[in-house]
């Protein structure tokens, strides 16, 4: 007698261009694994119509935040009604993110990277190697996976950039950048230093349109030499995000914004660059307030908007209008010449900073016949995989891979459905979900455990394969 299968995906078209799949089919899951894939005839205890729909490998969102610094513990359930199964946290504290990932967890699996920040995780904007080997291995143990710079928010000399780019390397761990330093701006040259930095060391290089605003020749021009400069360098992956908004930290000390790129954004709408000129952007509807509602985050401006960044001590999130349109479809679309696509990855830079739009937004991108279906699945599950080092596992649904899917109704832009290792996390529009799993190392698996998390484990000089080491994407 035929044993049956936890859940059955009935009669949707299955994208799946790691294995070669656009059809419609059946997808069952079994055990946390998808256990067949085609005209799937055992029972299931549950089942579900994917008629019409498209069913795809879970989305990889590979820069998130989801900490109390920025983005906040209703990331999780905005990640969730976004499609979205697995994520990246992009900066940390990481403390923050277990603790939330323990009390909001809605059924993803997360990662976590840790800032490296003067003042809190480093001592001055010049940290040795010692040092930073040593602020490695603490963040390791408590569940991060590696570091990142924070060079347009707290920039640091050239050197220590580099530095940390080395100690991860030497480490086999993740390391991703937000380009700018004492010396450079985040802009295009800000990019170019980080690309000299790495010195042919791995490095996820974060949202490049934010390189490319056009603040000092054409946007346009600009994401053009961004596309070079990754090109260059396939020891570096990149990802870019689709939403016009940018995300900061509305903190203040001593009369200032804590945040280098909260200043610069004031200054670019006339505003001063100061706690006072920051109440002025808000009231006047320049700068946006990640209002929490309904378990959600919403952007508000005006006198609603400053009174919330007042009762919050001014220690919440704030977005601005910073990236214009064309280096945005241009980066998340432009390929080499080989057909792989010149900016790896498609995220958001969103969870808890209210832009979690691959399906609202890059769905669009089908619809214009600017990426394909299976160009979306690429950059939104395959790419990221890789990245990640869990090619084995995620971004496509073969036999024996992790039972992460995400269902999506294309006329409506939108997920309809999720599932992370088989359990629902979205349905019908709805969160499920509960718990978390994260990737940690094994340094920080104990620690991650005793938080109530299950744990993947990330294995050291996995992830960040230099692109010409990587398989091709289809």
């Amino acid at each position: 007698m035929q044993t049956g299968y936890d859940v059955i995906l009935r009669g949707g078209l299955v994208v799946d261009p790691a294995n070669g799949v656009n059809r419609v089919a059946d997808v069952a899951l079994s055990g946390g694994k998808v256990a067949e894939v085609g005209e799937v005839t055992r029972p299931a205890k549950a089942e579900r119509d994917c008629t019409g729909l498209v069913v795809m490998p879970g989305i990889i969102d590979s820069h998130v935040h989801l900490s109390p610094w920025l983005g906040g513990a209703p990331g999780h359930r905005m990640l969730a009604l976004a499609g979205v199964t697995f994520a990246l946290d992009l900066a940390g504290p990481i403390d923050g993110v277990t603790r939330f990932a323990a009390s909001h967890g809605c059924g993803l699996t997360i990662g976590c990277i840790d800032y490296v920040r003067p003042g809190h995780t480093v001592s001055s904007v010049d940290p040795q190697s010692d040092e930073l080997r040593d602020t490695l291995a603490r963040a390791r143990k408590s569940g991060a996976i590696g570091l990142k710079l924070l060079g347009g928010h707290f920039p640091m000399t050239p050197e220590a950039s580099g530095r940390i780019i080395q100690v991860c390397a030497d480490a086999g761990a993740y390391v991703a950048c937000h380009s700018g330093t004492l010396n450079t701006p985040q802009n295009i040259d800000g990019m170019r230093e980080s690309c000299e930095a790495a010195a042919g060391n791995p490095l996820h290089l974060a949202h490049i349109n934010s390189y490319t605003r056009g603040l000092d020749k054409s946007a346009l021009v600009e994401a053009e030499e961004a596309i070079a400069l990754i090109n260059a360098n396939p020891n570096i992956w990149a990802e870019s995000y689709l939403a016009p908004i940018n995300g900061n930290s509305g903190k203040c000390a001593n009369g200032i914004p804590e945040s280098v790129a909260t200043e610069r954004n004031l200054e670019r709408g006339g505003f001063a660059p100061t706690k006072d000129g920051l109440a002025d952007a808000i009231a006047a509807g320049w700068a946006m307030v990640h209002l929490p509602r309904d378990g959600v985050h919403v952007l508000q401006g005006g006198p609603e908007g400053l009174a919330a960044w007042q009762q919050a001590e001014t220690d919440i999130g704030i977005s601005f209008m910073a990236n214009p349109p064309e280096p945005r479809l241009h980066l998340a679309t432009a390929k080499r010449a080989d057909g792989s696509f010149a900016i790896d990855g498609l995220a958001t830079d969103g969870g808890g900073i209210p832009r979690n739009d691959l399906c609202s937004r890059g769905l669009a991108l089908v619809h214009l016949d600017a990426l394909s279906l299976e160009g979306f699945v690429i950059k939104t599950a395959v790419n990221p995989a890789r990245v990640l080092g869990l090619s084995a596992r995620k971004g496509h649904l073969g036999v024996g891979a992790d039972a992460d899917v995400t269902v999506i109704d294309l006329a409506r832009l939108t997920p309809v459905a999720s599932y992370g290792g088989g359990k629902p996390i979205l349905a019908d529009g709805q969160v499920v979900g509960t718990g978390c799993t994260m990737m940690v190392p094994p340094e920080g698996a104990d620690h991650v455990r005793g938080l109530g998390l299950n744990v993947l484990i990330a294995e050291a000089g996995t992830m960040i394969p230099r692109r010409a080491e990587a398989a091709p994407a289809p």
